[in-house]
């Protein structure tokens, strides 16, 4: 029998797709490596199954160990995830920025969860970043991921999602977007692709509240430009040294309501369901373009990071959507399609 022994093997390897009806008005050629076939839904279960599997040849994970991490929802489910099928309990601090369906999600696999507030310092004893370190001090047998600091966060990518996006376009790939929370993604693909080819642009997404744009230009981490925003997973209030700000070419910065409309004209156009995050993506590749980065020979390829189920509380819901005030003469609702018979 062709059989998978579970979902594990299932992760990497996921399709590169071409998008049509959304870059139509862009020069170029522009392609999704879309990351919700993995199993877990994310570009995180890489850097999950990485990370474990290199504890248990190094021997820091035994039986009935524990595993701590930090996260805005992807990281802890494929960590929740791989960590039932392996047999170790997982527990995680979560930013309270962090959707309801994210936090269903990673309870429902099994994990114990803390909702730590988001719009703290990272150095207050609330965050989440503080939450993790104090549970891993307190807890016998276990390890904490920290994948904000943690090098094989960056191997995972330089050894999968990196050489797939080389194979998949043939070595013809001229640009990389994708966006920059810890940095692994990011730095893990752009090592691998600029060794086959230092002349590949790679540009990182970042937020509007967060500091790696300006940290990436100016080498300082300037404390006022940290203010709340809605995306998950995207920009940081700290310096990831995950994060290789030498591989990066250039930051572009997105909003988040520019973000959340761009997501939902992607599933809309496309037909790929998309999360927050995927949306920051291609509207920095919008917001590129237009700065005059791709010609007509460009080859684009963009991280779509996650799946659109994770945020159907938000971005997918109209009356979130009203309450952020994403509404206005620009953007329209969705159009009411649903007819209920009695």
């Amino acid at each position: 029998m062709k059989a998978h022994q579970n979902v594990l093997e299932l992760i990497g390897n996921t399709p590169l797709i071409q998008l049509n009806k959304v870059a139509a008005s862009l020069k170029g050629n522009y392609f999704a490596k879309f990351e919700a076939f993995n199993p877990g839904q994310s570009t995180k279960d890489r850097i999950a199954l990485h990370i474990i599997e290199i504890a248990e040849q190094k021997g820091l994970l035994k039986p009935n160990s524990c595993i701590i991490e930090t996260t805005s929802g992807n990281t802890g489910f494929s960590l929740a995830m791989v960590s039932l099928i392996k047999g170790y309990e997982c527990i995680l601090a979560v930013s309270s920025k962090s959707s309801k369906d994210k936090i269903a999600m990673l309870r429902s696999m099994g994990a114990k969860v803390y909702v730590c507030p988001a719009n703290v310092a990272a150095d207050d004893p609330r965050s989440y970043y503080q939450v993790a370190k104090r549970l891993h001090s307190e807890i016998e047998n276990s390890i904490y991921i920290n994948q904000y600091f943690n090098a094989l966060n960056v191997e995972a990518h330089y050894l999968s999602t990196g050489p797939e996006i080389w194979k998949q376009t043939e070595g013809e790939i001229t640009h990389l977007v994708a966006c920059s929370g810890t940095g692994g993604t990011i730095s893990g693909c752009a090592k691998y692709l600029k060794e086959q080819n230092p002349n590949i642009k790679v540009f990182g997404v970042d937020a509007y509240g967060s500091v790696l744009k300006k940290y990436h230009e100016t080498g300082e981490l300037d404390t006022k430009e940290i203010y709340p925003y809605r995306i998950e997973g995207l920009g940081k209030n700290l310096i990831p040294t995950a994060t290789d700000f030498d591989s990066i070419d250039l930051f572009e910065k997105v909003t988040d309501e520019a973000s959340a409309h761009t997501a939902r004209t992607i599933s809309l156009q496309e037909g790929l369901f998309v999360g927050y995050t995927s949306g920051a993506a291609f509207q920095a590749v919008k917001q590129l373009h237009e700065q005059g980065h791709f010609d007509a020979n460009s080859k684009v390829v963009i991280i779509f990071p996650d799946h659109g189920s994770r945020y159907m509380s938000k971005i997918y819901d109209d009356q979130w959507m009203e309450a952020q005030g994403f509404f206005d003469n620009t953007y329209t609702k969705s159009p009411k399609t649903t007819e209920f018979i009695s």
